[in-house]
């Protein structure tokens, strides 16, 4: 509903998994979609928005803590401003209305050079100044229980459990959701991804892509396959590579590719980004916030190096039982089985030892190999393809210059902090 100016159909994940289950915000906006006229008479549009209202209303004790109740609270009062409608008046029952056709699916494309109907300004490197050197893309990376790798390549094993931003700037935002892959474990894993791409001059609409767990589609939202109507609209894209196992979205506006998997029950994230892009900041204050810029917080870093040592020694005995022998990994058996996918000892072979260890989830085995395997189509630089504890600093427990006690308050406030995202972007 691009003349309505803002996208009604937004699901952002929430913070309380509890509360998700209660919540029914998703019905309604399901319902006000199917209703909404795409052109008529304005009171038309009022009726519709008024019942929308009402019914997120009465969503409002099991929807309290839901991000997607508190963006829709934004949604209608600033639609009713827009379209001058009275709070006040009648409300109708939705009438089901036939939904646009879906957009064909697209061939693969990953190169940015790759022409379509939009302007110069939508493809990234064709609006970049005449004689400018090529831009510096970099890559981020979200896997397994979970591990990630910033945009400086910093690799970190965090516990971030809840809803946590991986990138906020002018152009995009990406927000995970993280739940605990054993009961009482602080070893989390992805279930849920939420990424935003915002209005962009001629080229593209507001688009969401949700994903969760067993459900990966290969389409946004609102169903549509691009950017929506706008001259570039061919510029951003979802391309279902396997069917509910791998997606990946390509925005050539902003030089972006983004691969999601589902590998066992979690997600998987990677992204290829311009530097240009990635410091594109609006808010300079909470710019550590989002986990690829600046990695997690040092109180939810895990030093897997430690745990790992302990797995070794207690099997370095021969009376000592198995660590985790619950979870049918032992040390050496935990190895053997990453060498199967990683004969290369690094970062991404010492995470999927520590996941099996951790989880017993053979699974993870599969998520660092195909983390790997994003690394090497995403990042331009090969000779960092690989990681190895010498060049990052992912066992420094100590806090870096940036104000990461900003970050410690991180899930205290990440309702509010969403929320605004969501209203403001739209």
């Amino acid at each position: 509903t691009e003349s309505l100016g803002w996208h009604l159909d937004v699901h952002v994940p929430s913070v309380s998994p509890t509360v998700s289950l209660q919540c029914k915000i998703l019905k309604c906006n399901s319902e006000f979609w199917a209703s909404t006229p795409s052109s008529g008479p304005k009171e038309e549009f009022c009726t519709a928005l008024r019942a929308y209202s009402s019914c997120v209303r009465r969503t409002a004790r099991t929807c309290r803590g839901d991000l997607a109740y508190h963006s829709a609270q934004h949604g209608i009062e600033d639609l009713m401003t827009q379209h001058n409608c009275s709070k006040e008046g009648p409300t109708a029952s939705p009438r089901a209305r036939t939904p646009p056709p879906l957009a064909p699916p697209l061939p693969p494309q990953t190169d940015v050079h790759v022409p379509s109907d939009g302007p110069e300004v939508c493809h990234y490197e064709r609006s970049l100044p005449r004689h400018s050197a090529p831009p510096n893309y970099t890559h981020c990376g979200f896997f397994g229980d979970p591990h990630l790798r910033t945009f400086n390549d910093d690799f970190q094993t965090c516990k971030v459990e809840g809803a946590w931003p991986l990138i906020h700037n002018k152009y995009l935002s990406v927000q995970v959701t993280n739940t605990p892959v054993l009961p009482g474990s602080a070893a989390t894993a992805t279930s849920k991804l939420t990424i935003i791409f915002k209005n962009f001059q001629e080229c593209v609409d507001q688009k969401m892509y949700h994903a969760e767990t067993d459900e990966l589609p290969a389409a946004f939202a609102d169903g549509s396959k691009n950017g929506g109507d706008r001259h570039g609209a061919n510029t951003l894209r979802v391309v279902e590579k396997v069917p509910g196992q791998h997606v990946e979205i390509q925005a050539r506006y902003i030089g972006t590719t983004i691969v999601v998997r589902q590998v066992g029950r979690y997600l998987t994230f990677a992204v290829r980004m311009p530097e240009e892009v990635v410091n594109s900041v609006e808010d300079q204050e909470n710019q550590d916030l989002y986990l690829c810029l600046h990695g997690c917080p040092a109180n939810q870093r895990i030093d897997f190096r430690t745990f790992q040592a302990r797995a070794a020694e207690s099997q370095s005995s021969a009376r000592a039982k198995p660590e985790n022998p619950s979870h049918g990994f032992t040390y050496q058996s935990a190895m053997a089985k990453c060498k199967e996918r990683l004969p290369v000892e690094d970062l991404y072979f010492q995470s999927c030892v520590f996941d099996l260890l951790s989880s017993g989830d053979i699974n993870f085995t599969l998520a660092a190999y195909y983390a790997f395997e994003d690394v090497k189509m995403l990042h331009s630089n090969k000779e960092k393809h690989h990681l190895f504890e010498r060049d990052t600093d992912m066992f420094n427990a100590a806090p870096r210059e940036s104000n990461f006690g900003l970050l410690i308050l991180f899930n205290l406030v990440a309702i509010s902090l969403w929320t605004d995202l969501c209203y403001l972007c739209l």
